[in-house]
């Protein structure tokens, strides 16, 4: 199977995955290898994926990163888990890569692990922390507390570890509060990104399972748009980068018959309903019956804030009245920050930078 870089700017992830590797126990949810599209675990390919990565990189990368994903790495036997670390740090100490990130459980994280992690070089850890409830962390059988990730970031944080929160949308027994919940609780915790993933049926999971004995209802794609862009806006707020929304597309999640749950898009239409959900604040809060609206947004974000097939200026420009609605691009406006300029009387009045 071809390996697959995700790219972005001067910056190259080279993920090596290990799925299931570590897992001690099976949540309803899980199953790496249908979201991997990797079957199984195999020592004899680690250095040649990691070279053949390597060799198709752009000479003018200003950062390549070797990251282990699909398995909780610091629950792997400790001498499995120290020669992958040694063989990532071997690429680091030659300069060929300049970064070490992997992803793991909260309760396969100790003072022992994080000194192991540090004498590799290790950056960043991202934890699978799904939320914050115990009930619906009971309900997934996720085998650890809410007090259990509690104390992981905090130690993960004592040691100048990177920390990226991974949250699910939609899980048994959660609700929109629960998810804001969490993604608060990530925020306070300190950590540095976070990602988003609303809840996939995956084949062969106890989800499945609960889903046909009608134990489990999955969100619709509207649902999981509208609690995700809630979650995503606290994130936003916060000042936490959001990585990632929805599971990355490939060809085993395209060919699935039973997928409940997942929409290639995800992650786009949940940015686009924030910007939907910013624009309608804004124009409750200073709109005048001018008949044409400017929005400002920063550099790049002017498709999300359209919307889809423009759905987004569709929809207010019905509910509002106005004739026209305009959204360009501004230096002044940051990130997924969102001004609105007035056409008023022949002048541009600017009413409000929520960046």
């Amino acid at each position: 199977m071809p390996l697959k870089l995700q790219i972005m700017k001067k910056h190259v992830n080279i993920p090596i995955f290990i799925p299931h590797l570590g897992c001690s126990n099976s949540c309803v949810f899980c199953n790496q290898r249908k979201i991997t599209g990797v079957p199984c675990y195999d020592r004899n390919s680690v250095l040649s994926e990691i070279e053949t990565a390597l060799s198709t990189i752009d000479t003018d990368t200003t950062e390549t990163e070797l990251a282990f994903f699909g398995g909780s790495f610091t629950a792997i036997p400790e001498p499995e888990m120290i020669w992958l670390l040694s063989t990532a740090g071997k690429f680091k100490d030659s300069g060929k890569i300049q970064s070490i990130r992997l992803s793991t459980r909260p309760d396969a994280i100790n003072e022992r692990i994080l000194d192991i992690l540090s004498t590799y070089g290790v950056r960043t850890i991202e934890l699978g922390l799904q939320s914050f409830s115990d009930k619906v962390l009971t309900a997934s059988r996720r085998g650890h507390t809410a007090k259990t990730s509690v104390n992981a970031c905090n130690l993960i944080k004592k040691y100048r570890f990177q920390l990226v929160g991974q949250m699910m949308i939609g899980l048994p027994d959660s609700s929109p509060q629960d998810e804001i919940y969490s993604s608060k609780e990530i925020c306070r915790l300190g950590c540095d990104g976070a990602r988003i993933y609303p809840t996939v049926v995956f084949p062969e999971t106890e989800l499945m399972s609960m889903q046909e004995k009608g134990l489990y209802t999955p969100l619709s794609t509207e649902e999981a748009v509208v609690r995700s862009a809630d979650v995503f806006e606290i994130f936003v707020s916060s000042g936490v980068k959001v990585l990632r929304i929805g599971l990355c597309s490939n060809e085993t999640l395209a060919s699935d018959f039973f997928r409940s749950g997942y929409h290639p898009a995800i992650g786009e239409l949940t940015i686009n309903r924030y910007y939907l959900k910013k624009m309608s604040e804004l124009l409750e809060k200073y709109h005048s019956p001018t008949g044409t609206v400017v929005f400002a947004v920063s550099k790049g974000k002017t498709s999300q804030a359209v919307g889809q097939k423009r759905s987004n200026v569709s929809l207010l420009a019905e509910k509002y009245g106005l004739k026209k609605i305009r959204v360009t691009e501004s230096e002044l406006v940051s990130g997924f920050g969102i001004s609105l300029l007035h056409t008023d009387t022949e002048r541009n009045r600017y009413a409000s930078d929520l960046s």
